[in-house]
């Protein structure tokens, strides 16, 4: 196995590893994390939505449509996660759903269109003779 296969899988693990630790134990992670004033967080919001318009520009740049296809909808859980959050920490529900929820449906319609317009043609029947 090639070490940049190696180093790609770290990557992706540890977005997983910090992820959930947030999920399952945020005051820990926040903790860890390094920042003190809750203001902080607001530059760690704004570089994860950066990161996440950086990834799909470069896969729309390079036309590989199908990858942007799965990669749109991997991050559908980014508005689908931040309409969760603001119900579930003292939010108004409309507000969540018409921001974040018509975002995730947005997100998600374009995702399964991208999908949609790139998916493998299937084999034809070979007539038989």
């Amino acid at each position: 196995m090639r070490l940049t296969t190696i180093m790609a899988w770290l990557v992706v693990l540890a977005g997983f590893v910090f992820g959930l630790g947030y999920l399952f134990n945020g005051h820990g992670a926040a903790a860890g994390f390094g920042i003190v004033d809750p203001s902080g967080y607001y530059v760690v919001k704004g570089v994860r939505d950066l990161a996440y318009g950086l990834t799909a520009l470069i896969l729309l740049l390079l036309k590989q449509r199908r990858a942007l296809g799965w990669v749109v909808l991997a991050d559908s859980i980014i508005p689908i996660g931040d309409c969760l959050a603001v119900i579930t920490s003292g939010g108004s529900v409309g507000y969540a759903l018409a921001v974040h929820g018509s975002a995730a449906v947005l997100v998600l319609l374009t995702a399964g269109l991208l999908l949609r317009e790139t998916a493998p043609a299937r084999p034809q029947p070979v007539p038989s003779r």
